[in-house]
């Protein structure tokens, strides 16, 4: 192996960076280096793809830049020292630019037979941070597959962070003064513990033979922004039978503050060992931690208010907007593997969109978020809702009533190993902050928990399935209990649905292409922009309605439900997010029949044992039965025997049939054929 000269790889990192050219024929670099000259930014990321795509590329540089990634920032570093141009507008001067002049002019003045520790560093100089970015294509490693012959390269990891400490300050050079002889003396730190310097090294003090004390200045010597975090797996790449790994990480810099615990994110970084520091050292010998050196930070997914809609989303967005029958496709579009609930799907689409947070003058809150809780028979699915609600959301955590971390539901205090603090790890309702929490297993939650819950669920999105204490309840805007009900119909289609879903791994046609995940996000996040109010003529609607419901509770001997003030206000609450999803400034009247539609339906299943619907006799049942199945079918005629087939399987008897037939005759709906009783509908 040939030896490396630092100088040519410096000149090579300095040809890219000079004369690299986008895809417009921009030289990208020296624009940034520009901007950094006249402090507009301090981060310097070079991108190894723009280096893949160099029409001068050296594969062994690149090679080398991605193994040895540590020493190439560096190398990077005093390229851009003799590229920085000089700043071509005014910017005020700040203490740096003052010590900086100040210390330049001292140089000048002892630069003869100044030590090494002397001389001013250069990372005191710079006022830039140089990162080091992974080429975007190709797959992200899982944390386990990242071992130890990565040591020391650039590698990119998928993961959820799980923990972030809080951001300190990082020395990274040391500068003392003199007592005696009034030199500055540099020392530069390169790991996380460092032996400070006692005496004087300056040449004046060796003359005099005094052991000048030094002083550390910590207003003169340079810091860095720290953060440490961990990365642990995502669920989906952990092993059968295993426990998921995890990874620190260690941000620095403009890198700080860019993820919270709860976040999925890609990070490109340096893998490097870190050996164990004071007693740890003793007890581990010549072991050492490993730990990730951070370059750049991607978010899978954005929050609400960072997504930024590109070109082709703005307009597939305003096409979407403009379909009358929007609120049905992006229902239909959640979870279109699972058959049926198309009004659970509706309101779980609400509760991903939500309705604005009403701030009052005395600082009163009334939170817009929704709640919702699945109840029912084992095996309808709500499970399986649940993940794909997670999938839609943005920031989403998906737990059970025991709570997947090891902290539970709520938050547990831990030991952070930096600093020796206590600090507290969040667990799911924490993570799922501003975001979706779905709980299952309900009824299988710690009583701390749980009590717990009433608090969060006046702030934040909780989606609940299994049973639930009465004290809840009210909190809840939309209960809904799925039972499963014999019905040969309904089976029937549900089975056919099923082995679809089994033989084709897709589901089966909707009558339109069912959105991706990726474009519902954009179209919510569009549609959370918006904050929908009630006007004036709708406010007498809605308190009829609230005080009609009320009226019916208080005749029923066996009331299902109990109506709060809350009812009210989730009303409001559905009614703006239906808004909301119209891209309407306006509640119209439609949408506060939709809300109360919608809570009608949530008590669906409740109401009485035979199928009959809530206000419907069995005539007009078998009547609404027949005209659907004609309407299925496009056709006016019907034969007795599938009538009689249709209404005996939804439970209801042959004299039933007849009664009605010879009641809707009556009315002219329909014709009877006086010997094969056949029916012909009237066409209006």
């Amino acid at each position: 192996m040939k030896e490396l000269n630092l100088d040519n790889e410096r000149n090579l990192a300095r040809d890219f960076l000079a004369n690299f050219a986008d895809a417009n024929g921009e030289a990208k670099y020296m624009h940034i280096l520009q901007d950094v000259a006249n402090h507009k930014t301090r981060a310097i990321q070079v991108d190894l793809e723009d280096l893949i795509n160099y029409k001068d590329l050296d594969e062994e540089f690149l090679r080398r830049v991605t193994e040895n990634t540590r020493r190439y920032i560096g190398v990077f570093a005093s390229a851009i020292d003799d590229l920085l141009p000089e700043p071509t507008e005014a910017f005020p001067d700040d203490d740096h630019d003052i010590l900086m002049t100040q210390r330049t002019e001292e140089q000048t003045e002892n630069g003869e037979g100044a030590t090494p520790n002397q001389q001013i560093p250069q990372e005191v100089k710079r006022f830039f941070e140089v990162y080091i970015r992974a080429p975007s294509k190709g797959r992200p490693f899982t944390i386990r597959e990242v071992r130890s012959s990565y040591i020391g390269q650039l590698v990119k990891i998928s993961g959820i962070v799980t923990r972030c400490s809080d951001v300190k300050p990082l020395m990274q050079v040391a500068v003392y003064t003199c007592e005696d002889c009034g030199f500055e003396i540099y020392q530069e730190v390169t790991a996380r513990v460092f032996m400070p310097l006692f005496e004087c090294i300056s040449k004046q003090c060796k003359t005099n033979n005094s052991k000048g004390n030094l002083i550390l200045q910590l207003r003169a010597s340079k810091f860095l922004k720290f953060q440490e975090a961990k990365i642990q797996e995502l669920a989906e790449h952990v092993p059968k039978g295993h426990i998921p790994r995890s990874m620190t990480v260690h941000f620095r810099g403009e890198l700080t503050r860019k993820v919270t615990p709860g976040d999925v994110v890609e990070l490109s970084g340096i893998f490097l060992p870190i050996p164990y520091t004071g007693f740890r050292a003793l007890r581990a010998g010549l072991v050492a931690d490993t730990f990730l050196e951070a370059m750049s930070v991607t978010h899978f997914k954005k929050k609400y208010e960072d997504y930024e809609l590109r070109g082709d989303e703005e307009e597939q967005i305003a096409r979407l907007a403009e379909d009358g029958d929007i609120y049905n496709k992006l229902a239909r579009s959640l979870a279109p593997e699972i058959y049926g609930h198309e009004d659970i799907k509706k309101a779980l689409l609400l509760l991903l969109v939500g309705a604005p947070h009403r701030k009052l003058k005395d600082g009163m809150k009334i939170r817009g978020d929704l709640h919702l809780c699945l109840m029912g028979d084992p095996g309808v699915a709500k499970s399986q809702l649940l993940k794909h609600i997670i999938n839609v959301a943005p920031r989403g955590v998906y737990t059970t009533g025991k709570g997947s971390s090891g902290v539970g539901l709520t938050a547990a205090v831990q030991k952070d190993p930096v600093t020796n603090e206590m600090v507290l790890e969040g667990g799911a309702l924490v993570l799922a902050d501003m975001g979706i929490c779905a709980i299952d297993e309900f009824d299988k939650m710690d009583e701390s928990d749980r009590t717990a819950i009433h608090e969060v669920m006046e702030q934040q999105t909780v989606s609940i399935a299994k049973a639930v204490p009465p004290a809840l309840l009210s909190r809840f805007d939309l209960l809904w209990l799925i039972l499963d009900r014999a019905d040969m119909d309904s089976d029937l289609e549900m089975a056919r649905h099923v082995v679809y879903v089994h033989q084709n791994k897709e589901s089966p046609a909707l009558g339109f292409t069912p959105l991706e995940p990726s474009i519902l996000r954009a179209y919510i996040s569009a549609a959370r922009r918006l904050s929908p109010y009630v006007p004036k003529e709708l406010e007498e609607y809605i308190a009829t309605a609230y005080s009609s419901i009320r009226q019916e509770e208080a005749k029923s001997n066996t009331p299902h439900s109990y109506t709060t003030v809350r009812t009210l206000l989730s009303i409001l609450r559905i009614s703006a997010a239906l808004a909301r999803l119209r891209f309407s400034e306006t509640v119209a009247q439609s949408d506060v029949d939709e809300a109360l539609r919608l809570m009608q339906m949530s008590k669906f299943s409740l109401y009485s044992d035979d199928r009959q619907r809530p206000g419907l006799d069995a005539i007009s049942d078998i009547y609404s039965i027949l005209r659907d199945e004609a309407a299925r079918a496009n056709t006016m005629d019907l034969s007795y025997t599938h009538a009689l087939n249709w209404i005996s399987r939804k439970g209801y008897s042959e004299a039933q049939l007849k009664e009605c037939l010879e009641e809707y005759a009556a009315l002219n709906v329909w014709q009877i054929h006086p010997n094969t009783f056949d029916i012909r509908f009237i066409d209006a």
